[in-house]
């Protein structure tokens, strides 16, 4: 089966003296790895492609009985060159990705929450949004779209306790707001100190629950103090 999909890049390996092994997260087939045959050649633009935040156009052979898949061609479907500009914005966003290929099961379509990555990423490259807010935004959206939606008056699980999210003054408001998914929607309130710390400590504690394995993702420990300063 051919299939032709829009893709963002979560993650890149070398493979063999002159490949590569991408995971990427499709509209079409969710998270699928790819083996991306003499990349490294002196005249193949796919290094450059295939590096994460890349938002690509990808045509590959399916094949379930595959762990990788074979790619046939591949495009540039739009660029982000801004994040690049901010070191906070590309913490984040390299985080994210992490987080995304962490999370996500192979071969198990979300194209809801493949719309929202793609809107963060542009909202990152465009600035008109504080990097905070973005970023817990996502993560919001990861929870929700995974079947973890936060419930902010539930306080107790088994084996934890979680933080009050009402603690700051608009923590909880503007947890209510990150939540409904809309990025046209995100919340313009002031976040002051305690809100910053009470929504991030929250927020990572939902993931680490229900995701074990973030605890041992460095980018996010660097993100996480990012959102401390």
């Amino acid at each position: 089966m051919i299939v032709h999909t829009p893709a963002v890049v979560l993650r890149t390996i070398p493979y063999g003296d002159s490949s590569l092994i991408s995971n990427c997260f499709t509209f079409e087939k969710g998270k699928v790895g790819l083996i991306i045959k003499g990349a490294r050649s002196k005249r193949s633009p796919k290094v450059a492609q295939f590096q994460p935040l890349s938002f690509i156009e990808i045509i590959y052979y399916d094949k379930p009985n595959r762990n990788l898949q074979v790619l046939s061609k591949v495009s540039f479907k739009e660029s982000w060159p801004h994040i690049q500009n901010s070191l906070k914005a590309v913490t984040f966003c390299l985080s994210i990705m992490e987080m995304t290929d962490r999370t996500l099961g192979e071969n198990d379509p979300h194209s809801g929450l493949f719309n929202i990555l793609v809107d963060v990423l542009r909202s990152f490259n465009d600035g008109e949004f504080d990097p905070n807010i973005l970023f817990w935004f996502y993560e919001c959206a990861l929870l929700s779209h995974l079947g973890f939606r936060p419930d902010l008056d539930c306080r107790e699980m088994p084996g934890i306790s979680f933080p009050d999210p009402y603690e700051g003054e608009h923590s909880g408001e503007i947890l209510l707001q990150l939540m409904n998914g809309r990025i046209d929607q995100l919340p313009v309130n002031h976040v002051s100190p305690t809100d910053n710390r009470v929504i991030s400590n929250y927020l990572q504690k939902q993931l680490f629950y229900h995701f074990d394995d973030l605890v041992r993702l460095r980018s996010l420990d660097i993100a996480r103090q990012i959102l401390a300063d």
